[in-house]
């Protein structure tokens, strides 16, 4: 087992030059604190809520201007003079996701013909209203996964297509906080934009920080705490450093790891947040028939437990659940400020305090909440893991170090052979694949078929091949620069990923080939082809950025 110094040790120390960004519907700063994490400075943070406002404010001084505004009236010029810069590396934010909550889905508002408008749905407009403005190199917006079903997918469409035509390279991706070492089963859509001039494609694989381990417990992130009663505790107390030693000394590598260097708890001069509801008699004596790891459903299915809670048991089979130490969290929400009935400590016979819902989302112990337990609840469980926004971060500076270039020339070089000289050549390489079904497809030679993938990379450098299987509606108003007889290579086109649909199926033979093994990443990923197809439009872009 490593020593607390060895893997304090092994935390890579990161300078704060990675580049600036500011952070729209900010919540509490979880995203923020991500981000200054992997080394980007933050110049402003913005939010609606007051109480999210101060928490942030309170907890991360280094901001200069924490802002509690209204982003429907708060304009992006007025924001740049006050940061005294219209020049910005990245805007991250999380624009409120309640309008695309699958949990609405019951009462009809995300689907079908009684759709309910919800306003919270258009504040990504506002969103890209600063990222239209600041011109930034990337943008990370972060959702539920309702937002790609709900009304249709038209909001998830929107987005990107509204962001493209800003002049962004944008794709989606779904993210599993646990592979990020959140011990939580939470899952989140991000939508990334890189600005159209830079050469290079965002890569969709997130790596955890070097201070997470994938798939941590929830053991792992709470069982040092001091026992609680239902509505015990107190705001604010002294650690028992007694007990916390004895802790450290006999919990695994994993527990150290999360307690030391995610939760940071020798930084933390006292234990705060961790006071627990009260719950009335009938509750308490219902949570004790729940074994650990059991929700209501399974006891009285497996076990026949009857219970006495008077909700609907037909509807609300699962309204209790006793969480377990040696598997992952249900996902932190926002409705434990209503109440915490599915976050039932795995010993302890009451619910989750706020303290211990922060350290199921990465939030360290110093981060202190709002004493009142609805304003904490609702903030963490609204908020972005840090650890999940320092994956993003990190991602996000190795896209965009210039370094990265100089290794990317030796792939080029490497790649000479297959790459267009000019647009007439990468036509005469993609339209014959035009013609051949699935089948003729996959049995392509390897050389013939990489030709034509490069050609599409050099052709239509603006978008990302983890696009390309996205499906929804098709338009055909696509004023491509591409200047062909043959039609399909511009219309009908994907609104979502903007790929003309003529070229879907060849990038589902390059997914194919991708996920067998057959093309390595450099193969698929054509950054050589999409950075010489930029270069051959504007020939003086011969520092493009490659990541």
């Amino acid at each position: 087992m490593s020593t607390r110094s060895e893997i304090i040790d092994s935390i890579v120390s990161e300078p704060k030059s990675a580049g600036t960004f500011i952070d729209l519907f900010c919540g509490c700063g979880g995203f923020s604190l991500g981000m200054m994490r992997a080394g980007f400075q933050c110049l402003a943070a913005i939010d609606f809520n007051v109480q999210a406002v101060e928490t942030l404010r309170s907890n991360l001084s280094d901001i200069p201007y924490v802002l509690n505004e209204d982003l429907t009236s708060y304009s992006p010029r007025k924001l740049a003079k006050l940061i005294g810069t219209t020049s910005l590396d990245v805007i991250v934010g999380g624009p409120p996701c309640q309008g695309f909550s699958t949990a609405r889905k019951r009462d009809g508002a995300n689907h079908g013909e009684r759709l309910k408008e919800d306003p919270r749905r258009h504040l990504y407009r506002e969103f890209l209203k600063h990222v239209g403005f600041f011109k930034p190199r990337v943008f990370v917006m972060e959702n539920v996964l309702g937002i790609k079903t709900a009304a249709g997918g038209k909001y998830f469409t929107r987005v990107q297509a509204e962001a493209r035509a800003l002049g962004y390279r944008v794709h989606g991706q779904v993210e599993n906080a646990w592979s990020l070492g959140v011990p939580q089963k939470r899952r989140r859509q991000l939508i990334v934009g890189t600005r159209s001039d830079l050469a290079g494609y965002f890569h969709p694989d997130l790596k955890p920080a070097p201070r997470a381990i994938p798939n941590t417990t929830l053991g792992a992130a709470i069982c040092d705490l001091p026992e609680l009663c239902a509505g015990s505790g107190v705001d604010e107390r002294e650690y028992n450093l007694e007990h916390r030693e004895k802790y450290l000394k006999k919990c695994d590598e994993v527990g150290q790891n999360y307690l030391l260097n995610v939760l940071e708890i020798e930084q933390s001069e006292k234990l705060t947040n961790h006071v627990s509801r009260p719950h009335n008699d009938r509750d308490l004596r219902d949570f004790k028939k729940l074994k650990e790891g059991e929700n209501s459903a399974v006891a009285m299915r497996d076990h026949g437990v009857v219970f006495e809670f008077p909700y609907d048991k037909s509807n609300f089979k699962d309204r209790f659940t006793r969480q377990s130490r040696d598997h992952l969290c249900s996902t932190i929400v926002a409705h434990l400020s209503k109440d915490g009935l599915m976050f039932i400590h795995p010993t302890q016979n009451r619910s989750f305090t706020p303290r211990e819902a922060a350290r199921v989302q990465s939030f360290p112990d110093w981060f202190r909440f709002p004493a009142a337990r609805t304003h904490s609840f609702r903030l963490i469980g609204n908020a972005v893991p840090p650890l999940v926004a320092e994956s993003v971060g990190l991602a996000v500076k190795n896209y965009l170090r210039k370094e990265v270039v100089v290794d990317n020339f030796k792939t080029e070089q490497a790649n000479l052979i297959s790459l267009p000289k000019n647009e007439k050549a990468a036509l005469e390489c993609i339209l014959p694949l035009l013609d051949l079904d699935n089948r003729a497809l996959r049995k392509l030679e390897k050389g013939y078929f990489t030709k034509g993938w490069a050609s599409i990379s050099f052709l239509y450098p603006g978008l990302h091949p983890d696009g390309a299987l996205e499906r929804g509606n098709t338009a055909s108003d696509n004023d491509s620069h591409i200047n062909v007889s043959d039609l399909r290579l511009i219309n009908p086109y994907y609104e979502v990923s903007g790929w003309p649909v003529a070229l879907v199926p060849v990038a589902e033979e390059a997914w194919r080939r991708y996920e067998n093994g057959d093309l390595d990443e450099d193969e698929f990923y054509r950054c050589d082809a999409q950075r010489a197809g930029m270069r051959c439009r504007n020939p003086e872009s011969a520092d493009l950025l490659c990541g």
